[in-house]
């Protein structure tokens, strides 16, 4: 068994805040909705390997009414520190919350929280050099 994707809600009209946090802030590509789901609204993202295979995929749905995700979570591994550093930088200048303080407390890995546009919590880490 693998995982195919994770979802996370988003109020109705969120998908632009969606966009800024997971595709400028995360990297992550915007993907088209097949035809039949399109009318729901929402976005979705894949992340993919140098050769096309995709390594992640996050949809974000609309739900009404909506209460941000604070504790479950979709969480991201990066290739390395520096990257973490990196999109840790680039969520703060996007003028989203990043939070380090749980940073070195999962062994093997040096992570980050943040929130999305709509407050949802996302977890980013990477392996502990």
């Amino acid at each position: 068994m693998r995982l195919h994707h994770v979802q996370v809600a988003c109020p109705p009209g969120g998908e632009d805040g969606a966009r800024r946090f997971y595709g400028d802030g995360l990297g992550l590509t915007e993907v088209a909705k097949p035809e039949a789901l399109a009318g729901r609204g929402g976005v979705w993202f894949r992340s993919y390997d140098a050769e096309g295979v995709v390594l992640a995929e996050l949809h974000v749905g609309v739900e009404e009414p909506f209460a941000p995700a604070r504790k479950a979570h979709p969480a991201f591994v990066l290739a390395d520190a520096a990257e973490l550093e990196a999109t840790g930088w680039r969520l703060e200048a996007l003028g989203y919350e990043v939070d380090l303080g749980e940073r070195h407390t999962f062994p093997g890995f040096e992570r980050l929280h943040a929130y999305d546009g709509a407050g949802n919590r996302v977890e980013v880490l990477s392996p502990q050099a």
